[in-house]
This record gives structure tokens, C-alpha cells and sequence, in this order.
């Protein structure tokens, strides 16, 4: 299968290689994307090194199986759309999905069931939610919650001026 990683060398994008160097998934070929910046420059994946390629609308078309998102919501806006019509299926981890009642939010911990109702793409909470609904997902199943109140505070550098 063939995996594309958008946003590869932002902060999401390196965990994101982490989390695929762990996995060490068998049977994969990875091409890796990014901003006109970020072209050209190198990944390092399980033992390999890769070039960076500027993401453009052309860019799905070497028919990709999954790409995972990892760029912001306004890249996502764009051109997750544009890989889901190319065939691929899109996971997105910025915000911009995340709303749409047409693509399906999930914690494969907590509603993998729900994967089976995607168009194409496939969004998942923010960081703090996931962890949140993670732990309470088997306080819910086993004595039914009513009601969380849940807050977070989120630092100030993070914030879009």
C-alpha cells in the first residue's frame, strides 16, 4: 500500500514518523509532503531516507491507498478533498473536519466501528479530547455517564492572531 504523510516535517508530521517507525507497518511505500519551504528537504524512515516533495493539487494522482494529514486546517481545507477524489483515504489531524457531519470523528479506541462511514476522509479529536475519551469511554459503558464538565487551557503560542 501506498501512504502519503502531509506535513512531514512540522511538529505533528515528525511524531507522526515515530509513531510509523514503532509500527514498523510491513508491505508500505511512503512519500512524504510539505510546503514550498520544506521541499527537498530529507526524511529519515526505518533505516531509509526520503525527499520531501512540495504538496500540490497533482500531487494524489500516483494513486495513494491512505494519507495521513498533518499540516493545518487550512491545507486540509484544500487538498484533503482533492486526495479523498483521487481514490485515497484521507486521515486529518487538524480541525477543520472535525465539525463536518459528513466525515466521521474517531478514537479507534474508542469508536472504531464508526471508520466504515467515511467518504473518503476520516478526522480525529484534538489531542486533549482523544486522551479524555479514551479514559472515559469504559466509565460510560460500565455505569453510564449523564454529564462531563471538561476543561482545558490551552497555551497562548498555539493561538491563530
Amino acid at each position: 500500500m501506498k501512504l502519503a504523510i502531509v506535513g512531514a516535517t512540522g511538529l505533528v508530521g515528525k511524531t507522526v514518523l515515530k509513531v510509523l517507525e514503532e509500527k514498523n507497518l510491513p508491505n508500505l511505500t511512503y512519500t512524504f509532503f510539505a510546503s514550498e519551504r520544506s521541499k527537498g528537504s530529507k526524511v529519515f524512515l526505518l533505516g531509509s531516507e526520503y525527499i520531501v516533495q512540495k504538496l500540490e493539487e497533482t500531487s494524489f494522482n500516483s494513486g495513494f491507498d491512505f494519507a495521513i494529514f498533518c499540516a493545518g486546517g487550512s491545507v486540509s481545507k484544500k487538498f484533503a478533498p482533492i486526495a479523498a477524489n483521487a481514490g485515497c483515504i484521507v486521515i486529518d489531524n487538524s480541525s477543520h473536519f472535525r465539525m463536518d457531519e459528513n466525515v466521521p470523528l474517531i478514537v479507534p479506541e474508542v469508536n472504531p466501528e464508526e471508520i466504515k462511514n467515511h467518504h473518503g476522509i476520516i478526522a480525529n479529536p484534538n489531542c486533549s479530547t482523544i486522551q479524555a475519551v479514551c479514559a472515559l469511554k469504559p466509565l460510560d459503558d460500565n455505569y453510564g455517564i449523564k454529564r462531563i464538565v471538561y476543561s482545558t487551557y490551552q497555551a497562548v503560542s498555539g493561538a491563530r492572531l
